[in-house]
């Protein structure tokens, strides 16, 4: 492991802008584990529940860190953990007393299995009006596709991103990151979040309901938006936006670019660096829409501006005189890159583990990481 930024874990830290809040994880694989995370990350105590033999991404590698894979390590940080048979009914009464205790409920159980162990929302919400249920669900419970089970890269597919992602030319392709079990579990962030300010003028909790169907669907941005208004489908365009060009990766003499040009001023400044001024006076490139219409035409003359540049010192210096492009960078440089270490989005937790630290900064009530993934817990915090 080359740069990290060493964050501390002590308990002296300053407490998160959750703190206070408790939170039972009751959920396995991403979305769910995702989002109590980012909760713990923000000083909720969060309490896992897994069943005996453990989350299934224990298993998910190589690579494996004494038997528990690196897949598992990155989303359950800040939790306490412990194992319960929930089908059982030792289990069951064990975690009736344990969301007696907490504010928050975060399950994502296939439709009516919690209902048929006698502890689902509908069951509890009498007994425990002021807990908030987040649920995680593949398509919701009802409807034509309700109570389904939910895939990410089956949404990606159901949901058309696979359709608008590839080469123009090429097959759809899935995005190479479970992208959608990602976003649904930030939305469920954000749903238990709005759940518990209600919460503070009601008193009352309620059912946060996340489907990876609708978040699949929330990310169409801008190719839902074209559809509405010109009614055409939209194609694949491989690295290239379908609104706006040069918004593209395109070739130099060294390694390639991505030029991220959004208006006709920061066109107009790459144009003047590269000593072409004329192509900003073009007709055909003058206008952020033209330059979209005759893009084919555009690109093969920037290349050929680029080719005796350096990529990284090309893009060093378009970035100096305010037009936007960045070199492509593959995991490795990007992780080690100074600026992830300035922002402080690699974390070394206590037992030598590394993570990707909290996108969110709070001023006065940072993020923290307190508890290593796999740290044992029976109860929640007093």
């Amino acid at each position: 492991m080359a740069v990290t930024e060493q964050v501390s874990i002590s308990p002296e830290a300053r407490p998160g802008a959750l703190a206070g809040i408790r939170v039972l994880d009751l959920s396995r694989i991403l979305g769910g584990p995702l989002a109590g995370q980012i909760l713990g990350d923000h000083g909720a105590d969060v309490l896992k529940v897994e069943p005996p033999q453990g989350d299934d991404t224990r298993a998910w590698g190589p690579p494996f860190k004494d038997g528990v894979a690196s897949y598992y390590y990155g989303l359950n940080r800040n939790k306490r953990i412990q194992f319960l048979d929930l089908s059982a009914p030792e289990g069951q009464r064990r975690v009736r007393e344990l969301m007696a205790r907490a504010d928050v409920v975060i399950e994502n159980f296939k439709t009516g299995t919690m209902e048929k162990w006698g502890i689902g929302y509908e069951q509890m919400r009498n007994e425990l009006p002021h807990l908030i249920w987040c649920r995680v669900t593949g398509f919701g419970t009802d409807g034509p596709l309700g109570a389904l089970p939910g895939y990410d890269a089956a949404i990606q597919a159901m949901a058309g991103l696979m359709s608008i992602n590839g080469e123009a030319t090429g097959d759809p392709l899935r995005v190479g990151l479970p992208v959608v079990d990602m976003v649904t579990g930030m939305n469920a962030v954000i749903g238990v979040l709005l759940a518990l300010h209600e919460r503070a003028r009601s008193g009352q909790g309620q059912l946060v309901d996340a489907a990876l169907y609708d978040s699949g669907l929330s990310l169409l941005h801008p190719h839902a938006a074209n559809w509405f208004m010109n009614g055409q489908v939209p194609q694949r365009t491989g690295n290239a936006h379908p609104n706006i060009y040069p918004y593209d990766v395109v070739r130099t003499g060294g390694a390639p670019i991505f030029l991220a040009v959004g208006n006709d001023r920061q066109f107009a400044l790459l144009c003047q660096h590269i000593g072409l001024p004329e192509l900003a006076q073009d007709a055909r490139f003058a206008t952020a829409g033209q330059r979209s219409v005759h893009r084919d035409a555009l690109k093969p003359l920037l290349e050929q501006a680029f080719a005796g540049d350096d990529g990284q010192q090309l893009a060093d210096a378009l970035m100096a005189i305010g037009v936007p492009a960045a070199p492509v960078l593959d995991v490795q440089q990007a992780l080690t890159h100074p600026h992830t270490r300035h922002r402080q989005m690699v974390v070394q937790m206590e037992d030598g583990s590394h993570g990707l630290g909290a996108p969110v900064k709070l001023s006065r009530t940072p993020a923290g990481y307190r508890h290593a993934p796999l740290t044992q817990g029976s109860d929640f915090l007093d």
